[in-house]
C-alpha cells in the first residue's frame, strides 16, 4: 500500500471548507481529521517526540483509516507499525522482519519509547468513535473552538472512556484533547502550541504538548513529551496564540 499522509491527519484541514461545516458534531470531526487534500507529502511527516532530554525521531503516514508509523529509540533498530482503526475496533501490528505480527490489546496503551504517547494516542484513535455530541463553544489559548463529546464503544479496549475534543472554529484542526478514566479523572491532555499552512489553505500540527496528569490529584500535570514536527519544504509556519 501506497502511504502518502500523516497519522496525526486529525489535525489537517482546508480552511475555507472549516468554515462551511455545519455545527454538527460528527461533521466538525470529520473535517478535523480531514486527510485527502495532503497527497503531496510523500514522504510522510517527519518529527520527534522529546522527554526529559531524550529524542525519538519519528516519521508518520495515513491513508484512511489505515495508519503507519517509524520510530527508533536510542541504540535500537528501526520499529515500524501498521494501524488499523474501526468505530469498534483497533488493529495494531508491527512489522518484524518483513512479517506483520499483531499486538495484544494490552500493548495499545503502552508508552512509545518511554514519552507520554501511547499507540492509540498516535493515532487519535478517539476521533473514529460513533456519535459524538457538541457541547459548547469555548476558547482555547484565545481561539474561538467547538467542545465535543466522544464516549468509548462498549467492549472498546484502551484507556480512555470519555474524550473532550476542542476543534478550532475557523481552520478546523484540533487545539486541545482530554481524555477522563471512568470515574472522570483526567488521565491525558493534549496541547496544541503551533500549527502550519502546509498547502492552500491546508493546516497540520507543528507543535504539541502531551501531559499524563494524575486523575486522583485533580488532573495535575506529572510528566510532558513535546512533540514536534519539520516543516516540509516552501511551508509558512503559523503560531497558535
Amino acid at each position: 500500500m501506497n502511504f502518502k499522509l500523516i497519522a496525526l491527519a486529525a489535525v489537517l484541514v482546508s480552511s475555507t471548507h472549516a468554515q462551511d461545516l455545519a455545527p454538527d458534531a460528527r461533521q466538525i470531526l470529520e473535517g478535523a481529521r480531514m486527510s485527502a487534500t495532503l497527497t503531496k507529502l510523500e514522504d510522510g511527516l517527519r518529527g520527534s517526540l522529546r522527554k526529559s532530554g531524550s529524542n525519538t525521531p519519528i516519521t508518520l503516514f495515513l491513508m484512511g483509516k489505515d495508519i503507519q508509523f517509524h520510530f527508533t529509540e536510542k541504540g535500537q533498530p528501526l520499529r515500524m507499525f501498521h494501524m488499523r482503526i474501526g468505530d469498534e475496533n483497533f488493529n495494531l501490528f508491527e512489522n518484524i522482519n518483513g512479517k506483520m505480527t499483531e499486538f495484544p490489546a494490552a500493548k495499545i496503551v503502552e508508552p512509545i519509547a518511554g514519552t507520554d504517547l501511547t499507540y492509540e494516542d498516535l493515532a487519535l484513535r478517539f476521533f473514529y468513535w460513533p456519535n459524538p455530541k457538541l457541547e459548547a463553544g469555548e476558547e482555547v489559548r484565545g481561539e474561538p473552538c467547538y467542545k465535543i463529546r466522544v464516549d468509548k464503544p462498549k467492549g472498546s479496549s484502551g484507556r480512555y472512556e470519555v474524550v473532550y475534543v476542542w476543534v478550532h472554529k475557523k481552520f478546523g484542526a484540533f487545539m486541545r484533547i482530554r481524555g477522563h478514566d471512568k470515574s472522570g479523572g483526567l488521565v491525558k491532555e493534549f496541547e496544541v502550541e503551533d500549527i502550519m499552512n502546509v498547502a492552500n489553505n491546508v493546516w497540520t500540527l507543528r507543535k504539541m504538548q502531551v501531559a499524563t496528569c494524575d486523575p486522583n490529584n485533580g488532573g495535575r500535570r506529572v510528566s510532558i513529551t513535546d512533540v514536534a514536527f519539520d516543516s516540509p519544504k516552501k511551508v509558512a509556519p503559523r503560531g497558535v496564540r
